[in-house]
């Protein structure tokens, strides 16, 4: 039995040196993420080290910044600096997606929800090399930009690039970005799609893909994926308000 001495603080002493509640603690204990260093066996009160403050402090310093408990008890067994980077790439990755989600709400609010020219065009069968990349949501750039590094090789000034994004997102899938090349190994599929360019940004190319859908809407088609984006303009030497991109989703119901 560890006695109750100046060395030990009751739990709630503990939580306000901690500044986490007394529910917070205890919580953190059922997970065997903070053990008390004594637990008085017969009230089942808990006691702690002060020394312990350290790691209740960053607990709760890493819990209000969103980072899930595995990490956290990754972070205290001692695994700290890769642990917090992984984390801090996380955050910067969702900072990034909300300022996206911003720029187009602040151009909805401005202009309302853009007009689109929707035209339906046939597409011929393409030989390709395609370059794959798992993604979610928030890392549809950075999949897309990895993907047409790996095709830079096989890229010429007239090589047509064409990526291809899922209609239905889910929480993860697969970003493809095809060349096309008399000698590609894969086959991308023709047919029937409804059309339109967005000239702007890559960022807001979701509100034609939108626009689009809502052409499949007004005339009753039904639209299959993937959503291909056709890239028409050289972002290394075009200003992004002037990037131009075809839009087209395949129209499932046209012969």
């Amino acid at each position: 039995m560890v006695p109750v001495s100046k060395d030990l603080l009751p739990i709630g002493r503990f939580a306000r040196l901690c500044r986490l509640s007394v529910k917070q603690l205890r919580h953190y204990d059922d997970l065997g993420l903070l053990a008390p260093a004594w637990t008085d066996p017969a009230s089942g009160y808990r006691y702690y080290r002060p020394a312990q403050a350290r790691d209740a402090l960053m607990i709760g310093l890493l819990r209000a910044m969103d980072v899930p408990l595995p990490v956290v008890a990754r972070v205290l067994s001692g695994d700290e600096r890769a642990e917090l980077k992984a984390a801090r790439d996380r955050i910067e990755a969702d900072v990034a997606r909300r300022q996206r989600g911003l720029r187009l709400l602040d151009r909805v609010l401005a202009e309302g929800l853009p007009e689109h020219e929707v035209s339906l065009v046939r597409e011929p069968a393409r030989r390709v090399f395609t370059a794959r990349e798992p993604a979610t949501p928030a890392t549809i750039p950075d999949a897309t930009g990895a993907c047409v590094a790996r095709l830079l090789p096989r890229m010429s000034p007239e090589s047509l690039l064409i990526g291809l994004f899922p209609l239905d997102m889910e929480e993860e899938f697969d970003v493809r970005v095809t060349v096309e090349a008399a000698d590609g190994d894969d086959l991308l599929p023709g047919g029937a799609f409804a059309s339109a360019v967005h000239v702007g940004p890559y960022e807001e190319i979701p509100l034609t893909v939108h626009g689009v859908l809502a052409w499949f809407g007004d005339h009753g088609h039904t639209p299959a994926g993937p959503v291909r984006e056709v890239y028409l303009s050289d972002p290394a030497t075009t200003p992004p308000e002037r990037l131009e991109t075809r839009v087209q989703i395949r129209v499932e119901d046209s012969q």
